[in-house]
C-alpha cells in the first residue's frame, strides 16, 4: 500500500464498505469499487482483478450472515456453488474467444428489464411462490449459466441470480437474496482464478478493501434480514438502473 496515500486508502476502504452494504442487499457493488480503483490510478484490467479479490469477502460474509439468520442452508448450495465456480473459471478463460462486445450492448437492456420486473410485477414480497424448476434442474442450468457470465464479464451477475431465484425457483425476495450470495461468492472465486492465470491483482489493496467489504456486508445483510422486501426491492431497482446507465455510458 506504499504507492497509495492515506487519503486514497481511506477512500478505497470507504468504497469497499459502501459496496459491501449495497451488494449484500441488491448486488451491484462493483459499480462503486471498480470506479473507485480507477480513480485511485489502478490500471483497468488490474482494477477488475483486484475487484474480484475484495468482492469475495463481501459475498462470503453476506452468505454466512443470511445463513445464521436462517434464510439459507449453505450445505444444500454446495453443488450449485461448485458448478458456478467451474463455469466462472471457464468464462474467464473464454474472454478472448467470445463476442464480449456484443454482450456489452445487450446488457443495459437486460438490466433495465430486471429493474422493471422488480418495480412493476405485483405480489413480489418475501413469500415463496410457484416453483418452475426443481433445485436439481436449477443447479444444472441457471447456476452455471450465470456463473459463466460472471467469469466472462461480471456486471449484474448478482441481479441475474436474484431474478432466477425469484422467477424460476419461486423464492421470496429475502430468500432469493440469501441464496444468491454463496453462488456469487463461488463465481467470484472462479473468475479470480481465471484472472490469476494471466495477471496479478493488487493483493494488499484487495485484501484491505475486502475487510471493509465484510463490515459493510454484515451491516447490510443484517438489516435486510430484518426489513426484507421493503428494503431489498427498491435498492435492487436502483442498483439495476444505475448499472444500466453505467453500461450505456461506457459504450459511448
Amino acid at each position: 500500500m506504499a504507492e497509495f496515500s492515506a487519503e486514497i486508502l481511506l477512500f478505497l476502504l470507504a468504497a469497499g464498505f459502501v459496496a459491501g452494504f449495497i451488494d449484500s442487499i441488491a448486488g451491484g457493488g462493483g459499480l462503486i469499487t471498480v470506479p473507485a480503483l480507477l480513480l485511485a490510478g489502478v490500471p483497468p484490467v488490474t482494477a477488475l482483478a483486484t475487484n474480484k479479490v475484495q468482492g469475495l469477502f463481501g459475498a462470503g460474509m453476506a452468505a454466512v450472515t443470511y445463513a445464521r439468520k436462517g434464510h439459507v442452508n449453505l450445505r444444500r448450495q454446495l453443488k450449485p456453488a461448485a458448478l458456478s465456480f467451474a463455469a466462472a473459471l471457464l468464462g474467464a478463460l473464454s474472454v478472448n474467444a467470445l463476442p464480449t462486445e456484443l454482450i456489452r450492448w445487450i446488457l443495459p437492456i437486460l438490466m433495465v428489464a430486471i429493474a422493471l420486473f422488480f418495480a412493476l410485477k405485483p405480489g413480489l414480497d418475501d413469500s415463496d411462490r410457484h416453483q418452475r424448476l426443481t433445485p436439481a434442474v436449477f443447479a444444472l442450468t441457471f447456476a452455471p449459466l450465470i456463473g459463466f457470465y460472471d467469469g466472462l464479464l461480471g456486471p449484474g451477475a448478482g441481479a441475474f441470480y436474484m431474478l432466477a431465484f425469484v422467477a424460476m425457483a419461486g423464492h421470496g425476495i429475502l430468500k432469493a437474496t440469501a441464496h444468491t450470495k454463496l453462488l456469487n461468492f463461488a463465481s467470484n472465486v472462479g473468475g479470480l482464478a481465471g484472472f490469476l492465470l494471466v495477471l496479478s491483482p493488487l493483493w494488499i489493496i484487495g485484501l484491505a478493501m475486502g475487510v471493509a467489504q465484510m463490515a459493510g456486508a454484515y451491516v447490510g445483510s443484517s438489516l435486510a434480514s430484518r426489513i426484507g422486501a421493503r428494503l431489498i426491492k427498491p435498492l435492487l431497482v436502483i442498483a439495476s438502473s444505475a448499472m444500466a446507465l453505467k453500461l450505456i455510458t461506457d459504450l459511448f
